[in-house]
């Protein structure tokens, strides 16, 4: 009996070796199973390095966007801080410019008084006076320098229509003549003639001795060219010109 019991428990001790020896086996092998291989290594090491670059263009692309993103912003804030100065600006000034412009008119009205009771008119950035006393051309020429004035220039219609009306017909003396070279009239100024009033027939250098011109050679209201070459020694009204603004 006690031969019968060692058996048994060398029996039970060697299958408890034995299932050791093949628990040992069993983990060997699940580690050589799980071996990294030199393949597997290599493409591990291939993704570690190319996912770091992957991030990086992306990181970099990101980056840039938002530097362009801010840069617009910048911008955007500028121009609408400096409407916004300009605007303020215009605002506060606008009452300033109001009292100045009116200021301006007062003063320009009282002006065109005292210039209305002193006999002269003003028309287009000048003032006109017709003598009341006439003379010859040079002498009534002379007259208008001494008042820091000339002989009026007239070059455009819109002129000539106001010469006749504030002359009323009166015959006048004009700064044009063709003193230097017959038949070339020139201003008082050295301008040449471009634009022409002359009545008809005239200028026509009555016996050669017509160099010197006057308006309102006809008294008619229906026709502006009233122009006529006359005598300089002719004795006659004159308009003279002094320019206020240029």
């Amino acid at each position: 009996m006690a031969e019968i019991s060692d058996y048994m428990n060398y029996s039970e001790k060697g299958e408890r070796h034995v299932e050791m020896v093949v628990e040992i086996y069993d983990s060997v092998d699940a580690i050589k199973d799980n071996k990294p291989t030199v393949e597997t290594d290599a493409m591990d090491v291939k993704n570690i390095q190319t996912q770091p670059i992957g991030e990086t263009a992306w990181s970099r692309h990101y980056r840039l966007s938002a530097v362009c993103l801010l840069l617009l912003c910048v911008f955007l804030l500028t121009a609408v801080t400096v409407l916004w100065v300009k605007y303020n600006t215009l605002t506060k000034e606008r009452p300033q410019l109001q009292l100045e412009r009116d200021q301006y008119q007062r003063e320009l009205s009282e002006l065109h008084s005292v210039l209305l009771n002193l006999g002269w008119r003003f028309f287009n950035k000048s003032v006109y006076n017709i003598s009341t006393v006439k003379k010859n051309w040079v002498e009534t020429r002379q007259d208008c320098i001494k008042r820091g004035a000339d002989l009026v220039i007239i070059n455009s219609t819109e002129k000539q229509e106001f010469i006749s009306k504030y002359s009323n017909g009166t015959q006048a003396w004009i700064g044009l003549t063709d003193t230097d070279t017959e038949g070339t009239f020139k201003w008082v100024d050295g301008s040449p003639l471009t634009t022409e009033f002359w009545w008809n027939g005239e200028p026509n250098d009555y016996e050669q001795n017509e160099d010197c011109v006057i308006t309102g050679y006809t008294n008619t209201k229906s026709n502006i060219s009233t122009w006529a070459d006359f005598p300089c020694n002719h004795h006659s009204a004159g308009i003279c010109e002094m320019k206020i603004f240029n």
